[in-house]
């Protein structure tokens, strides 16, 4: 990410002058950047040069969009989970998977919080850091956000999804234990990439799909708290943006008061739904859908439903984006699309503004 783009999000972010430019920013990762890149997934992963050079194409290729959160070093789903000792499959053709982990939770108080310098594969994230941080600061370029999976979904690798939906409804002392260790696994880790990083940090994404499996009873008791604790471990000014992209009937209007600044959701409910609930209190980050139109649609049609997108949230803070992550198998002429129908509402925004 450029730092002018950097301030750019931050202002969309903090509703500071949100009637004027709007940007896109698209979640990316493991998922899609070693297929645009031409890479091995095991390259990616564990070579660093591999990593490097395939975020800094990405960067160079798509000028108008900001990739966020930028420069994001993660093992597809499993940094986190690795540290609490859940396995991790690697595979050389696709994202790995994470293998729950058999363990007695009756036993649960006997774990302690994993060191990030040292535990999983939290220690091979921060050493790509450790390694490019200079190198990506002398592109011209900075890491301003870092990232973390969210206490229920670190809590669904670590126990499986099935199993800890049970856990909420048949064991929930249980269930807090277990989330109070994965909120202070996801602060930890947050800390640990923000000292390797150093001071360009001032925003964290948070990831945490789970939260929208809950009911608003469950999501008060099971989410609500631990989302709001990782929000006031960091600075008030800071930018925090949760993804979500599961479902969030139950606990939109609630998500404001997390302390949370952007949501990213999924394809329901539409932007204008959703302006119309949060009332500018939150700004939102979507919701053009990733995988119909995203990976399967046209330009044309990616192009007309980004503008209605845009369109529909007139006079609320947006960022225009997809419904959730970009998609595996997105082409990079739909995500230029999206870039020229921002730009194209950017400039009739700006020149009604001028005749008023």
């Amino acid at each position: 990410m450029r730092p002018e783009q950097w301030h750019l999000f931050k202002r969309a972010a903090k509703r500071q002058g949100h009637n004027g430019e709007i940007p896109l920013a698209l979640i990316v990762d493991c998922p899609w950047i070693p297929g645009y890149y031409g890479a091995g997934f095991w390259d990616y992963f564990f070579d660093v040069e591999t990593w490097f050079q395939a975020n800094l194409k990405v960067i160079r290729d798509f000028p108008d969009v900001i990739w966020f959160p930028s420069w994001w070093s993660e093992a597809g789903m499993g940094a986190e989970p690795s540290a609490l000792g859940s396995r991790l499959r690697f595979y050389k053709n696709r994202v790995p998977d994470v293998e729950p982990l058999p363990f007695p939770m009756d036993e649960l108080e006997k774990l302690t919080p994993p060191n990030p310098q040292l535990d999983g594969f939290m220690a091979l994230c921060l050493y790509r850091y450790q390694k490019l941080i200079p190198r990506i600061r002398a592109e011209g370029l900075t890491v301003p956000v870092v990232a973390a999976r969210g206490p229920l979904t670190i809590a669904s690798f670590f126990r499986g999804v099935t199993e800890l939906m049970l856990d909420v409804a048949d064991e929930p002392e249980r269930t807090h234990r277990l989330l109070d260790l994965t909120t202070r696994l996801a602060i930890g880790w947050l800390q640990a990439q923000i000292e390797v990083v150093g001071d360009s940090v001032e925003g964290i994404l948070i990831l945490d799909d789970l939260a929208g499996f809950l009911g608003r009873r469950h999501y008060l008791e099971f989410a609500h708290p631990y989302l709001k604790r990782i929000c006031d471990a960091f600075p008030k000014e800071w930018v925090k943006v949760l993804h979500n992209d599961a479902s969030v009937a139950a606990c939109l209007e609630l998500l404001p008061e997390t302390g949370f600044d952007v949501l990213n959701w999924g394809v329901q409910p539409s932007m204008g739904e959703a302006c119309q609930k949060l009332q500018g209190r939150m700004t939102l980050m979507g919701n053009v859908p990733p995988l119909d139109l995203g990976v399967r649609g046209t330009p044309e049609k990616v192009y007309a439903a980004a503008i209605e997108v845009l369109k529909s949230a007139e006079g609320f803070p947006v960022i225009l984006s997809f419904g959730g992550a970009t998609t595996t198998g997105t082409p990079p002429e739909n995500i230029r699309a999206m870039a020229e129908a921002v730009k194209d509402f950017n400039r009739q925004a700006a020149a009604k503004n001028s005749r008023a």
